[in-house]
């Protein structure tokens, strides 16, 4: 019996149970009168209190659309304007892959999960402490995410710390992003006039511009809302630039429920979406039905000390609602999932994660983000974490699958068999046929027996996954840069790694 435990274990199922884009939408927080409501109080938001300090770009068209300047300065926006403008608004999007198996179809209620986070620190393997993370550090993550399956696109999840100035920061970003990972690409900037070079940067790997627009592997956004509804000048002039990439804008705002927004989570709700529904509006503005990916990210505070808290029920809760909220409009959603307050990959790591990235996926979020690495309340990254939520990922997004009802899968012939025959179903053809289509097989999780699991070692699943990352880390170097295009970029770029330590033999692993 060992033995063939052992067997299963070495030969995974060829086929997956789960895949990106799976349709969610079965959980909803809402009802569709508290929609109705929600919906109703935005619009009166919007309408009456509106944004503050619109850059000049964006009030020029505003004004021009029928928008209106109150007394107090601020932009305000007819009920009737903001529905039109949301109805005329891109509802189906695609997210290109340097490599065509990544693309992801973005529309109605297909789930996606993926990495994103600013983090400054890094939780090395086996460790207790963090250090700042570096440029290294991004060039890494995007080998690993590169690798796990249920990571469906990349975002470079920390900032380089090592890294002085924010135009070679922004291009030694895109760079190692671009040559760690052939996944669909999220990039930020410091400041707008990065976008161009970074642009120059991309064309050369693309192999031109034209086909970088055929293609658009990478997209740039940032967060252009300083709460309570307020533009930020920085971020909106990047949104606005980023249009230049040819693929979807994703803005995000996240308002701090307590602090930046209201206490109560329907006030959360209604703030955060406005504030989203302010940005959507701020694109199509200056470029009319311009894709965007919208994302309301509205985060809660532990009113004990008024500090970000991302592992709670009402921060999976009202995420969920947010994405219900977008996908009432038929918008293409993004909300912040995953974000643990533990400093570790620990039980808090996983319950905290799990509920909240679980929320977001059955309420049919497009691109749920932070879902896998992030820690310490989006301060840290743990790599060890990102294999461990690859894992978690999996199951979740098999519980958005759902289950198949019909003459087949009901199996009254399979149970007749089985009471008439030999009173078991492992020999079925119909069980043989959905092992590897029915089930998801998790990489890390132990269902080994106790005995042989003392026998391998007890090791816990922190210890396995810090052997998961090793064996990838130190194998994983892929040449999604041609070299003779790399010798260009170099030369025109100040890149900050050098060639030998993106090969096999670095010693870093």
């Amino acid at each position: 019996m060992r033995r063939g435990r052992k067997a299963r274990l070495e030969k995974p199922p060829e086929q997956s149970a789960v895949a990106p884009g799976l349709t969610g939408g079965r959980f909803k927080p809402l009802t569709e009168a508290e929609i109705q409501n929600i919906h109703h109080t935005i619009l009166d938001v919007l309408e009456n209190i509106g944004m503050a300090d619109p850059i000049p770009i964006v009030q020029e068209q505003a004004l021009r659309k029928g928008c209106t300047i109150d007394d107090h300065g601020r932009l305000c926006f007819p009920r009737a304007l903001v529905e039109d403008m949301i109805a005329d608004a891109a509802k189906e999007l695609t997210f290109y892959g340097q490599d065509p198996r990544f693309d992801l179809d973005l529309r109605d209620q297909r789930v996606h999960t993926y990495g994103g986070g600013e983090a400054v620190t890094i939780l090395d393997m086996g460790a207790s402490t963090y250090r700042p993370s570096t440029l290294m550090d991004v060039y890494d993550a995007a080998r690993l995410v590169d690798r796990l399956d249920n990571i469906h696109a990349f975002s470079r999840l920390m900032v380089a710390t090592d890294m002085q100035g924010r135009l070679a920061c922004d291009i030694n970003t895109a760079y190692v992003s671009a040559a760690g990972t052939a996944k669909h690409t999220a990039l930020t900037f410091g400041d707008a006039k990065n976008v161009e070079p970074t642009l120059e940067m991309l064309y050369m790997i693309a192999g031109g511009k034209d086909k970088f627009h055929e293609r658009p592997f990478c997209h740039g956004g940032g967060c252009p809302v300083i709460s309570p509804l307020r533009y930020g000048a920085d971020n909106s002039e990047v949104c606005v630039e980023s249009v230049k990439f040819g693929a979807p804008v994703w803005i995000v705002v996240a308002p701090q429920a307590g602090a930046t927004a209201p206490a109560a989570l329907a006030g959360a709700v209604v703030q955060v979406m406005a504030e989203a529904i302010a940005s959507l509006l701020m694109i199509n503005f200056v470029a009319p039905g311009y894709p965007v990916i919208v994302g309301p990210w509205p985060f809660v505070s532990d009113l004990r000390t008024g500090s970000f808290t991302g592992g709670g029920g009402e921060e999976a809760l009202v995420s969920a609602a947010a994405a219900q909220m977008t996908n009432h409009y038929g918008l293409v959603s993004s909300v912040g999932a995953g974000m643990t307050d533990s400093k570790l990959p620990d039980n808090q790591a996983g319950y905290e994660k799990a509920i909240a990235v679980a929320l977001a996926a059955l309420a049919g979020c497009n691109n749920i983000s932070e879902s896998a690495g992030m820690m310490g309340s989006l301060m840290g990254l743990s790599f060890e974490s990102l294999v461990i939520d690859n894992d978690m990922l999996g199951t979740v997004l098999r519980t958005v699958r759902g289950i198949e009802v019909n003459e087949e899968t009901l199996s009254y012939a399979e149970i007749e068999n089985a009471v008439r025959g030999e009173g078991h179903f492992l020999r079925q053809k119909q069980t043989l046929s959905l092992m590897r289509s029915e089930y998801d097989y998790p990489k890390l999780a132990d269902r080994l027996t106790p005995n042989v699991w003392e026998e391998a070692g007890s090791l816990d699943i922190r210890e396995q996954a810090a052997m998961r990352v090793n064996e990838i880390l130190s194998t994983h170097y892929p040449t999604y840069i041609d070299p003779a295009v790399d010798n260009k970029i170099r030369d025109r770029f100040k890149i900050k790694i050098p060639p030998e330590h993106m090969q096999p033999g670095s010693g870093r692993w």
